[in-house]
């Protein structure tokens, strides 16, 4: 097969949730479509991986690249606060996307956060969080009201792999509750709102890029994951 031809394996966390489809109520391993539809979009291979195995390395040889969704809280414990009451955690997620990070980074893989992904991303490397934006900003404009994604613009940092991709502004839509506070070991902030809330930081001389926001939300602009496809293909 011809370079140009190969279609990477991208790996996508997914949840355990219960569910009913047809005459079934049971859980289920879920992901919102518009994840596996952008990296079909961008020319990958779309896997999902559910949290239900410790086998890390296993998996993440399997995968060309690497995204850690969106989803829950990140469990406080694993930075060490006490829960906020509006925090909500699925525990399950943390270990296994802690894990597939390390397997990958050491692997060598490429790796792009989402959302809840960047905030992954950071815990694991000894960072914290903000746990209830609308308290510690005292605006609403991250999360504007359920189920309801907030429109906004992030500067971008020169130089960074983030504008390099994106340019050094882009539109975004929001929809989080908890961010960045101090970033893990590593990492630097790459990305702003308006607000000062850093959307978007990387370990420099690798890809390992997270949002804050849901690019996967835009069919029409799929530069994020192109870049994940294009670095995949190039590290196979």
């Amino acid at each position: 097969m011809a370079s140009s031809d190969f279609k990477p394996v991208i790996g996508l966390t997914s949840y355990l949730e219960p569910a009913k489809f047809g005459v079934w109520e049971t859980e289920a391993v879920l992901l919102h479509r518009f994840y596996v539809d952008c990296v079909v979009t961008a020319g990958g291979i779309p896997v999902l991986l559910p949290p239900v195995s410790d086998a890390y390395d296993g998996l993440v040889s399997t995968v060309d690249g690497l995204v850690l969704t969106g989803g829950a809280d990140v469990e406080p414990a694993r930075y060490g606060h006490e829960p906020h009451p509006a925090t909500y955690t699925r525990p399950n997620r943390d270990a296994f996307e802690f894990g597939l990070f390390d397997a990958a980074r050491q692997a060598g893989k490429p790796v792009l956060g989402v959302c809840r992904g960047l905030q992954v991303m950071s815990v694991a490397l000894g960072g914290t969080l903000v746990q209830h934006l609308p308290e510690a900003r005292e605006t609403t404009e991250h999360q504007p009201a359920l189920a309801t994604f907030g429109r906004g613009t992030v500067t971008l940092a020169e130089g960074s792999r983030a504008a390099s991709i994106l340019g050094s502004e882009t539109k975004t839509l929001c929809y989080h509750h908890q961010a960045i506070d101090r970033l893990g070991a590593g990492l630097e902030a790459v990305g702003w709102a308006a607000d000062g809330t850093i959307e978007a930081a990387e370990i420099p001389g690798e890809f390992a890029l997270g949002v804050q926001w849901h690019p996967e939300q835009d069919s029409d602009d799929v530069r994020l994951f192109q870049a994940l496809v294009d670095a995949s293909k190039e590290n196979r």
